[in-house]
Parts: structure tokens; C-alpha cells; sequence
């Protein structure tokens, strides 16, 4: 490719991705689904823009070595050790199972039994890139659906190499002891060059980091970073090891240096853009001619290949203690065929034991099974998770009349704090709140807590709040709490609210309410860090305690004095600028006050 050629093609990648991945995020497809459409549409099969698509897959699955890379900087080695049961138990189990049924099912249509078994390992492999990515997109990784996904995926690319390795021994049925040899000398390669990999990791690239960074010359970081990944992935590739586990390794190797964060996120666009071209290559790689020729074949298959990793999965999700909300997200999230099913199959196809009609049938599988996963989580959105979020649902509480002086309207981390300083003064208060897992957890501690939506009136009445002196609004919703307060307000007048504020544009609705009685979250909690941070910086704690308290007032004052024009933005705009031109001079006032008593002092 010359670099006309290649610049062509660059335009037509990046054209690609910036249509079709923001529409399919505006359209609620995801970003995963809109790179493999985008390939699809610009391949060799559809429109014919970019023809090397070989080349291109294992130019981007570089990708997916700099995901695994950056995951690794996430794990500390002590963190990796308490996923083991996750990472070997889950990872075993799951692709044990997976291999056996798909198996099966390949044995039952027909296949040779070296197919099936060739089959059945490489499509109980997962894609890595997609279910990462899927994970962050969801922000799904702190969930036990995420953790055991994780787990799993990373247990795959360790077992990758193994399968990978022996493959051609299985195509020899009568190997000799001189290939029985090539195989120990290639393991024994293997574990050298990841011994390696640890050692340097560990006492040479620090160092190296630390002589880089004394540059001060962030391009070298970035190169070096680079360096240091690229280097890695070809000393594994060179013994036919999983590049993606090297980097991990690596990764996991420099999670706890001074330099984690600065390698991250040199890194991080690299990987991004480099994850989509992968996805793209993906959907490149979709043989539309194969599926014409017998398209009821091609996606029978796939359906039944999703259909069946996705019912063991939810099966093993029990075993693997997912709760049952999660077991089909779970399952969903891993159940297409991965990256290195591709590896897989191609070392099958040239050590003999798979027709080449066979191997182009099992990738297109494949790489439809990844277009499919998206598409599954969408309908997984739409159509299961309102249901699962109903079940999850329960009737309100009844509630018998209560004879407390305060009552709570929500009670998550704000309400919390209140109710707990009440009840250790014996005050008594009613709460009520809407998450039943919350409910359950706090009513072990003790606390009287009822189940039901504070914004209805009827319950609030069965709740006492009649006889209550004090209406504590906590709710998290600047709408509901606002409506909450017009409904009380309109039936109990003479009620003191006490409520929690967002932000200022809360403040002034309530305001409007006749709700003098705020607190804004965070504000107080922040001004308090930064009484610290001035402390830090070398402050008297007496004078950054002075510091605080006059922002405190200013801002309190400034609140006051935009609320009569709050809905007139243009004037609004101006006393800010002028309330931040006063804050201004009046600690540029501060300031040369403290240095005339410093000079007075040492003269």
C-alpha cells in the first residue's frame, strides 16, 4: 500500500466512524454496533472502499492489546489474587461447559469429531474487546455480573495459548517424539519470555520510567510507553503467545508505580482509536457472499450457537453468584465468539484439521455473533430489564401511624447522616424511601424504615405526618422534591420544611416555595477541603478557618442577592461577574492586610 493508498484509506475509516458511531449512539445502537456496521458498509463485501482486510484486523488487534495494557495498570498484583476463584473456577467451568455443548450440538449436525472439538473450543472463546467495552459503556464493572465477566474473559486469553499450541499436535494423531519435543521446547519459550516479562517489569522498566520522566519531555513518555507495549507484544507473539496477555501482565506488574496514571493515559487514545478500527475490521470481515449462497444455514447456525452459550451461561450465572436480575445481562455480555476464535481456526484450517469451507462458515459465525451481541443488549433494555426492574418492585408498606416529631423523605447518603444524628439524641423519625435493597440493608442496623414513594401524600398522611413538627426533604430528584413540597404546602401551610439542595438553580425553586431552610450538598463538605488544602499550603489553620468563613458568607449573600433575578439570565451574568470581581478584591485586601502585620511584625 503506498501512501496515497493509505491516506485514502484513512479518510475512509474515520468517515466511517464519525457517521455511523454517533448515530448509533443517538439512535440507542451503541458504539460497539456502530464500528461493525461501519466496517460492514465500507468492506470488501459491501462496498469495496477498503479491500485488505486481513491485514487491517491484525494491524487493530493492537487494540486490544493496549485495552489489556491499561486494564492491567487497574489490578494490583494483590487485587489480581482476590479474582483467582473468578479467574480460574469461573474461566474453567465456563469454558468447559461452553466447549462440551457446542460440541455436542456440532456432533449432532453432522460434523467429524475433530471439527466439533475444534468448534466447540474456539466458539466457548468470548470477545475481550466487546464485552470490555460493553462493560464501560455500562459502567458494569463494579457489579458481580461485570466482576465474574471479567474474570472469565481474562481466564480465556490464558487458555487461548494452550489451545492454540496443541492444535497442531491434535492434527498429527501419530506425532513422534521429536515433535513431542518441539512442543516442550515451544512451552519452555514460553515461559521465558513471560518470566522475562516479569522480571523487567518489575526491575527494569521502573527505573527506565523514572530516567524518561526527568526529561520532562512528555512526547518521550508517550514514545517509550509505546515502546514498552509494542515491545512486549512482540516478544509473545514471537513464541505464539497471547500478546493481549503479555501487556496484561505488564499492566498488572506496573499497577502500583508512581507512573500508572501517566502511562494510562498516554495511552488511552491510542486505544480507543485503535479498539474501533478493530470492531471495524470485524464487520469487514463479514463474507456476505457466504451468507447469500445459504442464509437460513448461516443464521440458523449463529442463532443456535448464541442460543446455546447463552442458556449454559445463564445456567453457570446460579454457580457463580449473579443475582438473578443479572444472570441474562451476564450472559448476553459474553455470548458471542471472541477475537481469538479467529486465531483459533486459522491454525485449524492450516494444520489440516478443518475444510477450508468449514473455517470461512465458523468465522462468519463468528463475527456475526458479535454484531449480534449489541443487538441482544438492546432488546435486553427494551424488553427484559422494565421487567426485571418491576419484579424488583414491591407494593408499599403498610404503614401504621406514627407519633414522631421529624419525618424523612429519603434517605440515601444525605437523609442518612440526619437521621443518624437524630436517632443517637432520642429523637424519633419516620422515614420513608423507595429502594428496597436499601431498606433491607438499613433495617439490620436498626432503623425504622418504610418502604413507599414520599412523593404521595396519602402515605405520608398514614405515616403521621400530621402530627410532625419537621419535614425533612431528601429526596435525590430536584423535580419529585419540588412536587413533594408543592403538595405538603398546599395541605399542611403551617409545616417547617428542611430540605436538601442540588445545586443554586434548586436553591432559588425553593425559594419560591417559601423554603428558607437549606442545605446544598457538597458545599459545606468542599469548603471544609479547602479550609484543608490552605492548611496544607502553609496557612495558619486559625486564618484559613477565616478564609472559609468569609467565601462562606459571600456566597451565601450572593445567593440571596441573585434570586430576585434568576430568571433573567442577562442580568444574572452580570452580578455573577460582579460578585466574583467583590470576592476578588476582598481577599486582595486580605491578603495585603496579612503582609503589612507580617512586616510590622519583624520590623
Amino acid at each position: 500500500m503506498n501512501q496515497h493508498d493509505f491516506l485514502i484509506a484513512l479518510v475512509v475509516f474515520l468517515v466511517a466512524a464519525v457517521v455511523a458511531v454517533p448515530l448509533a449512539r443517538r439512535t440507542g445502537l451503541g458504539a460497539v454496533l456502530g464500528y461493525l456496521l461501519a466496517g460492514a458498509a465500507i468492506g470488501p463485501f459491501a462496498l469495496r472502499m477498503v479491500t485488505n482486510v486481513e491485514s487491517i484486523l491484525h494491524f487493530s488487534e493492537f487494540g486490544v492489546v493496549l485495552m489489556m495494557f491499561v486494564i492491567g495498570l487497574e489490578l494490583e498484583p494483590r487485587k489480581l489474587w482476590a479474582l483467582r476463584r473468578s479467574i480460574f473456577g469461573y474461566g474453567g467451568v465456563q469454558l468447559a461447559a461452553c466447549a462440551l455443548v457446542i460440541g455436542i450440538l456440532a456432533v449432532l449436525v453432522g460434523a467429524p469429531w475433530p471439527v466439533a472439538l475444534v468448534a466447540g473450543l474456539g466458539l466457548a472463546l468470548s470477545s475481550t474487546a466487546i464485552a470490555f467495552a460493553t462493560l464501560a459503556e455500562r459502567n458494569l464493572f463494579g457489579t458481580p455480573a461485570g466482576g465474574a465477566s471479567f474474570g472469565i474473559l481474562l481466564f480465556q486469553d490464558i487458555a487461548a495459548i494452550p489451545m492454540i499450541a496443541l492444535l497442531p499436535l491434535l492434527a498429527a494423531e501419530s506425532a513422534t517424539d521429536a515433535g513431542g519435543a518441539g512442543g516442550w521446547q515451544a512451552a519452555a519459550k514460553g515461559v521465558a519470555v513471560i518470566a522475562a516479562v516479569v522480571f523487567g517489569g518489575r526491575y527494569l522498566v521502573r527505573p527506565a520510567l523514572r530516567f524518561i520522566a526527568r526529561t520532562d519531555m512528555r512526547e518521550m513518555f508517550t514514545a517509550f510507553a509505546l515502546l514498552l507495549v509494542v515491545g512486549i507484544a512482540l516478544m509473545m507473539d514471537a513464541v505464539g503467545l497471547s500478546m493481549a496477555l503479555g501487556t496484561f501482565v505488564a499492566g498488572v506488574l506496573l499497577a502500583d508505580s508512581e507512573y500508572r496514571h501517566a502511562l494510562e493515559a498516554d495511552l488511552e487514545p491510542f486505544k480507543g482509536l485503535l479498539l474501533g478500527m478493530f470492531f471495524m475490521a470485524v464487520g469487514m470481515s463479514i463474507d456476505f457472499a457466504v451468507l447469500a449462497r445459504s442464509p437460513g444455514t448461516v443464521l440458523g447456525l449463529v442463532a443456535a450457537f448464541v442460543v446455546a452459550k447463552t442458556a449454559v451461561l445463564v445456567l453457570l450465572a446460579r454457580y457463580f453468584a449473579i443475582a438473578r436480575g443479572q444472570r441474562l445481562l451476564f450472559a448476553l455480555l459474553i455470548s458471542q465468539g471472541g477475537e481469538f476464535a479467529f486465531v483459533v481456526f486459522g491454525v485449524a484450517g492450516t494444520a489440516g484439521l478443518l475444510p477450508r469451507e468449514t473455517e470461512a462458515l465458523l468465522v462468519l459465525i463468528v463475527a456475526l455473533s458479535m454484531v449480534a451481541t449489541p443487538l441482544l443488549l438492546l432488546a435486553y433494555d427494551r424488553l427484559v430489564a422494565p421487567r426485571v426492574g418491576a419484579m424488583k418492585r414491591r407494593a408499599d408498606d403498610a404503614i401504621t401511624p406514627q407519633d414522631n416529631p421529624v419525618m424523612i423523605a429519603g434517605f440515601g447518603r444525605f437523609g442518612q447522616i440526619i437521621g443518624r444524628l437524630l436517632y443517637a439524641q432520642g429523637i424519633g423519625v419516620t422515614v420513608l424511601d423507595h429502594d428496597p435493597d436499601q431498606i433491607e440493608f438499613l433495617r439490620q442496623y436498626g432503623f425504622k424504615i418504610f418502604y413507599g414513594d414520599a412523593t404521595r401524600l396519602d402515605l405520608l398522611e398514614a405515616a403521621g405526618i400530621a402530627k410532625a413538627r419537621i419535614l425533612i426533604v431528601a429526596i435525590d430528584g430536584m423535580d419529585d422534591s419540588l412536587q413533594l413540597i408543592d403538595r405538603v404546602r398546599e395541605r399542611y401551610p403551617d409545616l417547617q420544611i428542611y430540605a436538601r439542595a442540588r445545586h443554586v438553580s434548586h436553591i432559588y425553586q425553593l425559594k419560591d416555595r417559601g423554603v428558607q431552610l437549606f442545605e446544598r450538598e457538597m458545599f459545606e463538605g468542599s469548603l471544609m477541603l479547602g479550609r484543608r488544602v490552605l492548611e496544607g499550603l502553609g496557612f495558619d489553620p486559625g486564618e484559613a478557618r477565616s478564609v472559609a468563613l468569609r467565601f462562606r458568607r459571600h456566597n451565601i449573600q450572593a445567593i440571596d442577592r441573585f434570586y430576585p433575578h434568576y430568571t433573567d439570565q442577562k442580568k444574572l451574568v452580570s452580578l455573577a461577574r460582579q460578585a466574583r470581581d467583590e470576592l476578588q478584591e476582598m481577599f486582595r485586601q486580605d491578603r495585603e492586610q496579612r503582609r503589612q502585620r507580617e512586616e510590622a511584625e519583624w520590623s
